[in-house]
């Protein structure tokens, strides 16, 4: 796509390419494992390890901008991005999202270990081509094999620090599988237009908002109890557990909205979506504050 003058590319549409929104999800969830994992790293490392795994999202989400721009195009909700806007070029996001790529796992070997860089080679590589490239076309079931993708940052982080990924860091990978379905497909649910539109196979789009709302609320009482999980296992105290329990109860109850809710309401939708992100965040921040509790007492 053409740009003129009066549209160059800036440094914001190059940091827009990112999707920083996406990022700072990764890079706390990271840092989550990285302070659950048993060991220590140089705070100087730890620091590279943290900024490398946040480059590596970031190029995952370039490259897929550079694959998706044709449907992003069609999108409203994502229309204005840096490429079907005509900021920036295809080829140019391709190439800045390749060499972050690249870039991201040297450091992250340099600064850590092979396991850590492999594990987050890996991450983009079933982003990109897994999921972009080949899942997001093709079926409905898109979101639920492809959000392995986001869940493994706190293995990532884990294995920065400690040099393996345990039970434990896939427990955190598992709570962020889980959650990753509910979440994108209340989405969905208000956005099934675009979608339509953009030939995209969403759950709504395929098997009709009935079945969506239910596969939502089964989502809700698997991830609710698997929420728990880290107290189970004897990774957190009861106080994570409480917190497990009443995020959970919270979640399943705007969960059983949605699947009551009129077809053409989606109101329910748009704050299960909304409260989603608040209930990953506080899950994880409270197995981030029993680590400091215990690292600094």
């Amino acid at each position: 796509m053409q740009t003129d003058s009066s549209t160059l590319a800036g440094p914001q549409d190059y940091f827009a390419l990112l999707k920083p929104r996406v990022m700072s999800l990764v890079i706390f969830t990271a840092f989550v494992g990285m302070i659950a994992a048993p060991g220590t790293l140089h705070p100087l490392l730890g620091t590279v390890a943290l900024l490398s795994i946040a480059v590596g999202a970031g190029a995952s989400g370039a490259l897929n901008m550079w694959w998706d721009a044709d449907i992003d195009a069609i999108m409203t909700r994502t229309a204005k991005r840096p490429i079907p806007s005509g900021r920036v070029p295809r080829a140019e996001a391709a190439a800045f999202g390749g060499f972050l790529s690249v870039l991201s796992v040297a450091l992250l070997a340099l600064a850590s270990n092979y396991l850590a860089a492999g594990l987050l080679a890996f991450t983009i590589f079933f982003y990109v081509v897994v999921y972009s490239m080949w899942l997001k076309r093709l079926t409905p079931q898109n979101i639920v094999i492809g959000g392995a993708a986001g869940a493994l940052p706190p293995v990532v982080g884990w294995a920065a620090v400690s040099g393996a990924a345990p039970l434990e860091a896939w427990v955190l990978f598992a709570i962020i599988f889980l959650w990753t379905p509910p979440h994108f497909w209340a989405l969905a649910l208000y956005k099934r237009g675009d979608y339509e539109r953009a030939g995209i196979p969403m759950m709504p789009v395929v098997k009709g908002e009935a079945s969506t709302r239910r596969q939502i609320f089964a989502y809700a009482l698997i991830l609710a109890a698997a929420g728990a999980a880290p107290f189970l296992i004897g990774m957190t105290s009861a106080y994570y557990l409480v917190m497990a329990v009443a995020l959970g109860a919270v979640f399943i109850w705007l969960s059983w909205k949605v699947l009551r809710a009129d077809q053409e309401d989606h109101s329910p939708a748009k704050k299960l979506f909304g409260f989603s992100i608040f209930y990953l965040f506080a899950l994880f921040a409270t197995i981030l504050v029993e680590r400091l509790v215990i690292l600094y007492a």
